[in-house]
């Protein structure tokens, strides 16, 4: 099973509101997900994601993959480098 990080469209008509969510790849874009990290507004900036730093770090360190939207997103929200941080603190833990 491969998971990504990625959006699922909801909202009205011209009016899009995504959710971030965990689901496995062979899953429909708004179809079932496993879990939701959060959610995007784009008719407002994006620093206004709301993004669970907590649950997308375990998400990233199962192996889920993030599209490159969501990546952009949590590189922004400095995720990306807090998740290479604990990275390279776990290698060192190891040796």
């Amino acid at each position: 099973m491969s998971v990504k990080i990625r959006m699922a469209r909801v909202g009205r008509h011209m009016n899009p509101f995504y959710r971030i969510v965990a689901a496995d790849s062979r899953f429909a874009r708004d179809g079932r997900y496993i879990e939701q990290i959060g959610s995007f507004d784009p008719s407002k900036d994006e620093s206004a994601a709301v993004i669970d730093e907590a649950l997308a770090i375990k998400w990233l360190g199962l192996g889920a993959q993030p599209s490159e939207t969501v990546r952009t997103l949590l590189s922004r929200k400095g995720i990306m480098t807090k998740f290479a941080e604990s990275k390279k603190v776990s290698k060192k833990e190891g040796k």
